[in-house]
């Protein structure tokens, strides 16, 4: 492991707004996040794979009625996301390290208003289709944490995942409200704030297009 990243995992235990495997209480906040790190009873928004955190703590900045909550398995970016959340005393924001497959396991039952999956590994190979952040498998367990009506975003550079993800949401009930292949261009970039991830910021300055789609989850009472 290099010295840099070792520091990262140090700091990752010193901080309140991370929270892994290493802590006592970790595991003990499915249905409780609210009351046990946010103390309010504020709308909760996940970022699955989050990265360096920089769309969890750039929507935690506009929307400061809202919890956020970036979820990550790389320990060192969750670390550096959670000492600039820290830094800049972003009360509205934690960080979780687990696999995006134990999702579930870690949220109650319409615990969570929304959902962003920004710029999710496009998994293009066939065999890897299970992968896929929005595979049915992954989209069950976005629907059992999500509440009736809750929201699902998703921007990817990737057009084929893109327009899997069209095909799968509908197919699993989630009602697709707004879609684009170029975000940029279109009426729904004023929702974003100018708010971009390290890789977006990448795909931007190459010139691709960003695809963004809005959907709800339109499950059973």
């Amino acid at each position: 492991m290099g010295r840099n990243k070792h520091i990262k995992y140090e700091w990752a235990e010193a901080l309140n707004n991370v929270v892994q495997h290493t802590k006592p209480d970790f595991g003990q906040q499915k249905g409780l996040w609210n009351k046990k790190q946010f103390l309010n009873n504020n709308p909760i928004v996940l970022e699955l794979g989050c990265g360096r955190g920089e769309y969890t703590n750039g929507l935690a900045k506009i929307f400061i009625d809202k919890n956020f909550i970036g979820v990550d398995i790389k320990g060192d970016r969750l670390a550096a996301a959670g000492v600039v959340a820290q830094r800049e005393n972003l009360q509205n924001v934690a960080y979780l390290r687990i696999m995006m497959q134990f999702i579930d396991v870690f949220f109650e039952e319409n615990e969570v208003d929304e959902i962003w999956l920004t710029f999710p590994d496009p998994r293009g190979k066939d065999r890897d289709e299970k992968k896929r952040l929005t595979h049915p498998h992954f989209l069950n367990k976005y629907k059992k944490v999500l509440k009736p009506d809750g929201i699902l975003h998703l921007k990817t550079d990737s057009a084929p995942f893109f327009d899997y993800s069209l095909d799968s949401l509908p197919a699993n009930k989630f009602e697709i409200i707004a879609s684009t292949n170029d975000l940029y261009q279109s009426t729904w970039n004023k929702d974003h704030f100018g708010i971009k991830t390290r890789f977006e910021k990448i795909f931007y300055e190459k010139g691709f297009p960003i695809n963004y789609l809005r959907a709800v989850n339109k499950k059973e009472v």
